[in-house]
């Protein structure tokens, strides 16, 4: 039955499967009806015939009309929708582009045409009749997403279909406007610092003072009209500003001059006085903002003062000035007021850690040294964390000289021996670093990530510990030796202090980190070494450990014959791709550099054991090295830096260095 009904033309609807079975169902009782009504009845039967073949022929005829309804209305939509499109390519406000494999442009739309006024493209390649456009389209090929670009004066939304060769852009120039519009409107706030203001005004007079801060009221004032900006003075040493990005970022652009006319001019008057500013922006709640306000102030007296600090959010610290050296701002009651806070927190403490950085110099083993010392004054068990495979041969020299004193040997553990034996009270005190992924153990740093205390004299860079205990960061020091040097005057006198040995490894410190007193020394430097003098140091056996190798002192001369003049007054250096220098023979090349007549910075490129690239960076003062170094990832003082770059060859980061002191130097013409 079912296959008969197949036969017959049926309307479209009624071809289906499922709808034949049921209506081959409904005739085949209907008939087996029939039938049995002629057994019963000749009349009833004819009857039910005719009722039957009448309502056969009234389906068949509705469902034809349903069936011709239907298609009428299936015509009249397909041809609507293939209209729309045409109109669609045609009037819809997206500039459409067709290409074929050549790049060579088939077709656009009249909206896109008023981008290019009458110019004949058709027939040529993208790269000759749009040569902009061009670029994107191979730039972005590949990516079906959506990209942001500017061509020509307007903005669009770029989306390239390479495998159908079509390019649609939606013009966005006037949402981008709006955009660029509230963000210029964005609020900023800063906070302002006179570094220096305190020792400055500790030597003048009330009349001195006052013309000061006269002089400098007035000159941040019309700094601040100058860009539209709200300054208010909250104390004697600090103001507040509020500003608009559009205006901030023109400050930016003029490098925040403000630094240098202060300085200047209050130089000339012998009271040198520096200026420190923190800028913050990117957060609706300004509470929030005032505090990172505060928190980018705190980096910028970290890193020596003196500097600008505008940061965002989760970005990148932008930094301005910090091109003269940190001035003296420590003072004996801040050295007595860390020490006394050490003490506090020792007796939070069971156990105590101190950590160099990885490979760690001499300052960073006498400063370890130095606090154990201090530690163990106190009444609390230290040890120091150094990985003997890892040091260089004036540190290995030392190292064996405290093998011979078991007191203080029995106190040198590796990582791996500190981490199993942490406790829920260990605490961590890192010396002359800050940055826990150069530590000599970064998890241990993690793990005590909440007790753990900094001590350095290098100038702070972005990477830090969120929530130190304990900071003591004085860029101004020569180095960490010096510091914790001082908090032996404020240690309990009736235990024993610092051996022979301990005070001679912390002077051997500061005489590596002052190139042998010769750098970046100060009053307080020689206050210092003359009290580790007192106590027993020994400068001969520090000249001994200090005794260079053979074979370094030979592959530094090597790195000093190799020497070019990259820039006015600025030399490098550069080992061979396939010869491991150890990083101290890089870092005395730099130092000897500085000797030569004519040369105000010098940079050392080398490859180190561990494959990575390493750049020494010294110099005398007038040219920031700390800043030519953050920008390839490292860091450290204005005259003396250093970084490491991974996956890397030498050619590779010395053309990055030069391209980098290119600019500086371009900069600095302007």
């Amino acid at each position: 039955m079912k296959n008969v009904f197949q036969r017959i033309k049926l309307p479209a609807f009624m071809r289906n499967a499922r709808v034949i079975t049921i209506f081959a169902i409904i005739v085949g009782l209907a008939l087996a009806t029939i039938i049995l009504s002629f057994f019963n009845s000749f009349w009833i039967g004819l009857a039910l015939t005719i009722l039957f073949l009448a309502m056969v022929v009234s389906i068949y005829y509705a469902a034809e009309v349903i069936t011709q309804d239907t298609q009428k209305y299936v015509s009249d939509l397909t041809y609507r929708i293939k209209r729309g499109e045409q109109e669609a390519l045609i009037q819809m406000p997206i500039g459409i582009l067709l290409y074929n494999d050549h790049k060579e442009i088939q077709w656009t739309n009249p909206f896109f045409q008023q981008y290019i006024g009458k110019k004949d493209i058709l027939g040529k390649t993208l790269d000759n009749a749009l040569p902009d456009l061009g670029q994107f389209v191979a730039k972005y090929s590949g990516d079906d997403s959506p990209h942001q670009i500017k061509w020509g004066d307007n903005q669009f939304d770029m989306t390239v279909q390479d495998d159908l060769g079509v390019i649609y852009l939606l013009d966005i120039t006037k949402y981008a406007k709006i955009e660029d519009q509230l963000a210029a409107q964005q609020v900023a706030i800063g906070q302002v610092f006179l570094d220096n203001y305190d020792e400055i005004t500790q030597s003048m007079d009330d009349q001195a003072i006052s013309n000061m801060n006269n002089y400098v009221t007035n000159k941040l004032t019309d700094w601040a009209n100058h860009y539209h900006m709200f300054l208010k003075r909250v104390d004697d040493d600090h103001f507040f500003v509020m500003a608009y990005m559009a205006r901030l970022q023109e400050a930016e652009h003029d490098k925040f001059k403000i630094l240098d006319v202060i300085r200047q001019d209050t130089s000339k008057q012998n009271y040198p006085l520096t200026l420190s500013i923190g800028f913050a922006y990117g957060n609706p709640n300004l509470a929030t903002l005032a505090n990172d306000a505060q928190s980018n102030l705190d980096l910028a007296l970290g890193r020596g003062g003196d500097q600008v600090v505008v940061k965002a959010p989760d970005s990148p610290a932008r930094f301005f000035g910090g091109r003269t050296n940190p001035m003296e701002k420590r003072t004996r009651v801040r050295a007595r007021m860390i020490s006394q806070a050490l003490q506090e927190i020792f007796k939070q403490v069971d156990k105590i850690y101190v950590m160099g950085h990885a490979r760690p110099d001499m300052d960073a083993i006498g400063a370890s040294l130095g606090i154990r010392r201090i530690a163990e004054m106190n009444g609390k068990e230290c040890d120091v964390i150094v990985n003997a495979n890892d040091v260089h041969s004036d540190v290995q020299r030392l190292l064996h000289r405290v093998e011979e004193q078991p007191e203080v040997a029995k106190h040198i553990l590796t990582p791996t021996e500190a981490l199993n034996q942490i406790t829920d009270k260990t605490l961590l005190i890192l010396v002359d670093h800050s940055k826990p992924s150069i530590s000599i153990s970064p998890e241990l740093c993690q793990r005590l990530s909440q007790r753990l205390i900094v001590i350095d004299h290098h100038r702070r860079g972005e990477e830090f510990p969120e929530n130190p205990m304990l900071v003591y960061i004085e860029p101004y020091a020569s180095s960490t030796c010096e510091l914790i040097t001082e908090m032996f005057e404020y240690q309990p006198k009736n235990v024993p202090g610092l051996s022979k040995l301990e005070a001679t490894a912390m002077l051997a410190g500061i005489t590596v980190d002052t190139h042998s007193f010769s750098l970046r020394t100060g009053t307080r430097t020689f206050d210092a070494a003359s009290y580790l003098r007192s106590v027993g140091a020994d400068s001969t056996l520090v000249q001994e450990l200090l005794k260079e190798d053979v074979n370094n002192f030979i592959q530094k001369n090597h790195l000093i014959e190799t020497i070019e003049m990259v820039e006015p007054n600025m030399a490098l250096c550069t080992g061979e791709e396939d010869e491991v220098y150890d990083p101290v023979v890089a870092a005395q090349a730099a130092d000897t550099l500085l000797s030569l007549a004519g040369i105000e910075a010098s940079f050392v490129i080398v490859k180190r054991i561990d494959g990575v690239i390493g750049i020494s960076a010294r110099s005398l003062g007038k040219v920031n090295v700390q800043v030519i170094m953050e920008k390839m990832g490292g860091g450290g003082h204005l005259s003396n830096a250093a970084t490491q770059i991974k996956d890397s060859t030498i050619a590779q980061a010395r053309q990055q260095l030069k391209d980098i002191l290119t600019q500086l130097v371009a900069a600095d013409e302007e």
